[in-house]
C-alpha cells in the first residue's frame, strides 16, 4: 500500500466522541474562488500596477459589475 492510500477500518469506535466540538454558531464560510491561469495572471498584473491587493481589485470589479447589472435591470423594468 502506498503512503497516500488510506484503508478504511470495518468499524470505528466513537464512544469518546464529543458532539458539536467544532461547531461555531454564527460562523461564516467564505467559498474560495479559483481563477483560470490567464485571468489570474491579468488580475495580478493589474493589482501590481495599481499597487493594491488583488482581492481588493477583484472586489472592486465585482461591485462595479453588480451596480451595472442593477442599472440594466432598472432600465429594462
Amino acid at each position: 500500500m502506498q503512503e497516500d492510500e488510506f484503508e478504511m477500518e470495518a468499524e470505528y469506535d466513537f464512544s469518546n466522541a464529543e458532539r458539536g466540538k467544532f461547531y461555531r454558531p454564527g460562523a461564516v464560510f467564505h467559498a474560495p474562488v479559483y481563477l483560470e491561469p490567464d485571468v489570474d495572471e491579468y488580475l495580478t498584473y493589474l493589482a501590481e500596477k495599481s499597487q493594491i491587493d488583488m482581492q481588493d481589485l477583484v472586489n472592486q470589479w465585482l461591485r462595479v459589475t453588480m451596480r451595472l447589472f442593477d442599472t440594466v435591470e432598472r432600465v429594462e423594468a
